[in-house]
């Protein structure tokens, strides 16, 4: 759950532009992510935790909403990066509330399948499990 994901971007200066892909490297690395070329090729990538890729989408939708401009330039940045995470949808969940709804959802799992689905220790599955009896 927090390792880096890579979301390809294939010929991202050509569909955005040279100074809108400078802006996105910006943002990008107010949220720990990279957004950079895959080697000397005409594609790019951007690397980061989920979550944050996540965030820096959003500040991306925000800044497109503020500025016509940004509108045209990060709209391709914008759908590419929310499809690409929806086959991630498993590491932007915090694992606390992963470990809870696996819980309330099936009261009788064992702490070692908790562990096995969620790769926890077992303190946090046992602290979780804890957590979901007192509601």
């Amino acid at each position: 759950m927090t390792d880096n994901i890579t979301i390809l971007l294939p010929s991202l200066i050509h569909r955005i532009g040279r100074d809108t892909v400078k802006q996105a490297q910006a943002i990008a690395k107010q949220y720990d992510c990279e957004l950079k070329r895959v080697r000397r090729s005409r594609n790019w990538c951007i690397v980061g935790g989920a979550i944050n890729i996540q965030s820096c989408t959003a500040h991306l939708q925000a800044e497109a909403l503020t500025n016509q401009t940004a509108e045209r330039a990060f709209g391709y940045l914008t759908q590419k990066l929310t499809t690409a995470l929806l086959q991630h949808t498993d590491k932007l969940e915090p694992l606390a509330a992963k470990l809870i709804r696996l819980i309330t959802e099936n009261p009788a799992i064992t702490l070692g399948e908790l562990m096995q689905l969620t790769q926890c220790t077992i303190t946090e599955a046992r602290l979780a499990r804890f957590n979901a009896d007192s509601w």
